[in-house]
């Protein structure tokens, strides 16, 4: 539950928005009990699973026309960093992909390599982000936040922490359009993560950081008409009410030199189709992979391997269903585990 605030057009503040959200969770460890490290479900998270919070608290200012903006509160870093399920901007809107993806795993919504360090779902953290968008096909993001997520601090749960932990992160990313309906976006980043960073068997590591790099690309379309957008601009994927077909691909990598973090290196790369099935304009199909290279001072097996494929199908309005197959030949959390399936259903409803 949240609000949007304009305070452009309620009191006249030019490039000024404030924003609040609560947040409500209930769930189980499932991907505990799959053995899963990345995480097949992006639901649930760290202990507790049954919480309330205040999940997002902001002051959000544009500058220039929009090429200087700042955003400073209690945010969620990941919605601005890393994220290769952000829709895909393009200057024509009508050639937007409204996502590149609608896999559900964890993955697609934070690098592994990033685990236990950046802030996001659901442990938000305060800090600011500022955005410069140079010329209208590049930016440039930097941030600086709260770090005591590496100290396994439920973040989403308390105040500010002003401690000597601290998380710093700046990426750059351009977007295009080849042959004037192939839109893509490629992101790159590094990050640093202060403080004195504690582990098992008395690992103690002074700091660690890390560098990741993302893209997505529409590599098919059925025909030159452009799509039409649902008009809401929401993060659903879904594809031209004109009956236009389309696949995208994306890709994912990271790495760190982290001593306590789970995982030290990642790459992940998904297909998805927009449109493909006949009479269902607004449905899409979509499958990734997802593998880790896990912290030997944490786990007994070197890597975890996940498969996941997804049907995401329209109802009504904003109103999706979305089964989803997991496939886990190698859970991270033990050798002893063997492999694991699973299946979620998950329901959207946007309003």
């Amino acid at each position: 539950m949240g609000a949007n605030l304009d305070a452009e057009k309620l009191l006249a503040w030019k490039g000024a928005s404030f924003g609040i959200q609560f947040l409500r969770f209930d769930g189980q460890d499932t991907n505990g009990q799959a053995g899963s490290v990345q995480g097949y479900n992006s639901l649930p998270g760290p202990k507790p699973l049954d919480r309330s919070e205040l999940y997002e608290l902001w002051y959000r200012q544009a500058l220039f026309d929009d090429r200087l903006i700042f955003r400073i509160g209690k945010i969620v870093p990941t919605y601005d960093f890393n994220n290769v399920a952000r829709p895909v901007p393009t200057h024509d809107e009508t050639l937007d992909i409204p996502t590149v993806t609608g896999l559900l795993y964890t993955p697609v919504f934070v690098n592994p390599t990033l685990l236990g360090a950046i802030g996001g779902y659901y442990n938000s953290v305060y800090g600011f982000t500022v955005t410069l968008a140079p010329t209208k096909n590049s930016y440039l993001n930097c941030g600086l936040y709260d770090g005591n997520v590496a100290r396994e601090v439920q973040t989403g749960l308390t105040g500010p922490h002003f401690n000597g932990y601290y998380f710093n992160i700046l990426e750059t990313g351009v977007d295009w359009v080849a042959a004037g309906k192939y839109p893509g976006q490629l992101g790159l980043g590094g990050w640093y993560q202060t403080g004195q960073l504690q582990g098992p068997r008395r690992i103690s590591q002074d700091g660690t950081g890390g560098l990741y790099l993302f893209g997505g690309q529409r590599i098919w379309a059925s025909s030159t008409e452009p799509p039409i957008l649902d008009g809401k601009g929401k993060a659903l994927v879904s594809t031209a009410k004109s009956g236009q077909a389309s696949i995208s691909a994306f890709f994912q990598f990271g790495v760190n030199n982290a001593e306590t973090l789970p995982v030290k290196d990642y790459f992940g790369a998904g297909l998805t189709g927009f449109g493909l099935i006949p009479f269902r304009p607004d449905d899409s199909v979509g499958a990734g992979m997802a593998w880790s290279w896990l912290n030997p001072n944490l786990f007994n097996r070197p890597s975890e391997l996940m498969f996941q494929g997804y049907y995401q199908a329209h109802l009504y309005a904003s109103t999706f269903f979305q089964p989803a197959i997991s496939y886990i030949p190698t859970p991270g959390v033990s050798s002893s585990f063997g492999s694991a399936w699973a299946v979620t259903f998950r329901f959207t409803v946007l309003f």
